[in-house]
Order: C-alpha cells, then structure tokens, then sequence
C-alpha cells in the first residue's frame, strides 16, 4: 500500500548531522497514525552522506525509507525535484537536512492540504519572528529581507518568505509545476511558488518554528547576487512560454478536484466535487 505522506530531504555534504536528523524524522512518525516515506536525496556528495543515512535506517521503524543518489552535484532544486518526482503519496514535503525548522511542526504545512483546503502550503521565517530560536547574523537577515522583497516587486506574488525550506504539496494538483521547474539552485522555490501563482493554486505562507544552525552554505553575497539572476531567469522563461503547458495543467487539475474556475479558461469545463488526500491509516502488516 502506498504512504500517505512522503517527505523529502536533499542533502549535500551533511554527513555530520543526516544521522540524528532522520532520527528525529523516524522517531516522530513512529508516534503518527499514518504511514509515511522518507526519501533521502544525495545531491552529489563528497563525503559519505549516502551511507550515514542508510545506516540510519535501521531505527526506521515502520516508515519506508530510500536514499537517490544524484551525481555529479546539480544543485539543491534539482535534488528537491528529483524527491518529489520520486514520491508515491497524494502529499509531499521537502525539508531542510538540518531540521531548521522542526519535523513536529509538519501538521502546519500538511493539515491544510490534507483538509483539502490548500494545494501547496509552505513555511514561513518572516510571518511571526517571535517562532524564531536562534536567529541568523544581522547581516544573513537584512540580505534575506531584501531579496523576498525584490522578489515581491518582480513577481508579484504576495509572500513574505519564499526561502524557507519546508513547503508541502498536494501532488496531483502541483506535479505539473514540479515538472517544469528549470531552476536547479537556491531560487528554486521561488520558480516553484511562481508558476503555482500563475496559475491560481491555492497557496498558504504558514508562520512555522525555525532556528539558524551553523554550516549553511549559503553566501549571502554570492548566493544573493545568483538568485537575483535566476529570477531574472524565472521571468525570461515566463515570457518564452516556458511554464505554459505546466500552468495550463495544474490549474486544469486543481479545477477538476476543487470545482474552482480555471485559470485563464475562455470555454466552461466540467469539474467535479471536492477529493482530499487524506492521511490514511496504516494498513496492517504482516
């Protein structure tokens, strides 16, 4: 019987702490009422990323778990693409290796999708900053503010935080979106978020728990100065038609499964009642 639920975590280099991270994961979904996968991307490692999570396993208890090992290194967008691509269950969610935001925060970003209510809902730093532990150097925030605030005024989308690693999908509505995605480094999600927004998902910025741990990888110069680029990039596409087919699709399937209008649509299309993806029981092993 397929999961439930499946969550995402791609990795580069995070051999130190993948350990205990799907430790917390494995420990966290033994205590759910659902069944769930866990699915490990390894995007190009140089040390033994792979092999640390795979030995990680063992306490997995009743949670399926796999590692795709992606070589050579392309890029935490590609490695979230790969994972969601891979994912068997209706809802699906990336998270950062670190756990920056916690694994027990998880029915914030899914409850709303599984309530049938959203179609993609993601974690937010900059909603409630009062959730925010142990914050980021001055100048790491005053950078990350200034991007979410160009990426305001470029895209148009009216999102506080679209950086934040922790962001579920109802996949039947956003797989087309995945799909088309081209960006393969940081301004990944912001390419996500952008074609969702073109073509009218419902979307939620959910205030979560989050907490700066060091060894990110992140310049905020250098990665900065790229995903400004990339969402220059982002819009290049757009004007191509690049994100067309993909935003002609999801809106055709969320019209289907919610009975909303579609996007851009000049004929009446047939649509039906609403169809949650539930988190299910476990079905009973043998």
């Amino acid at each position: 019987m397929n999961p439930a639920l499946s969550l995402i975590v791609p990795a580069y280099d995070e051999s130190t702490r993948i350990g205990n991270s799907l430790q917390l994961i494995f420990d966290y979904f033994k205590d759910q009422s659902y069944d769930a996968e866990v699915i490990v991307v390894d995007d190009g490692s140089t040390d033994d990323t792979a092999q640390t999570a795979e030995k990680s396993f063992a306490g997995r208890g009743r949670v399926e778990a796999e590692v795709i090992r992606v070589r050579p290194n392309r890029g935490k967008g590609h490695a979230v693409r790969v994972g969601l691509l891979a994912a068997r269950a209706p809802v699906a969610v990336f998270s950062d290796a670190d756990l920056s935001t916690p694994i027990t925060e998880l029915p914030k970003v899914v409850d709303p999708v599984t309530r049938g209510d959203y179609d993609l809902v993601f974690g937010s730093r900059a909603l409630d900053r009062s959730l925010i532990g142990v914050h980021q150097s001055w100048r790491r925030e005053q950078g990350g503010r200034a991007i979410n605030s160009l990426v305001k005024l470029a895209t148009g989308m009216p999102f506080s935080d679209t950086q934040c690693g922790f962001k579920a999908f109802r996949m039947d509505v956003c797989r087309p979106v995945v799909e088309a995605g081209r960006i393969d480094r940081f301004g990944f999600d912001i390419e996500l978020l952008y074609i969702a927004h073109l073509a009218k998902l419902r979307m939620l910025e959910q205030a979560v728990r989050w907490d700066h741990y060091e060894g990110s990888k992140l310049s905020p110069l250098r990665d900065g100065l790229r995903m400004l680029n990339e969402v220059r990039e982002i819009h290049a596409n757009a004007r191509r038609g690049y994100y067309d087919e993909a935003v002609r699709s999801a809106s055709r399937i969320m019209a289907q499964k919610t009975g909303r209008a579609v996007f851009d649509s000049s004929r009446e299309m047939a649509v039906e009642s609403d169809a949650s993806p539930h988190l299910a029981s476990p079905a009973q092993r043998i």
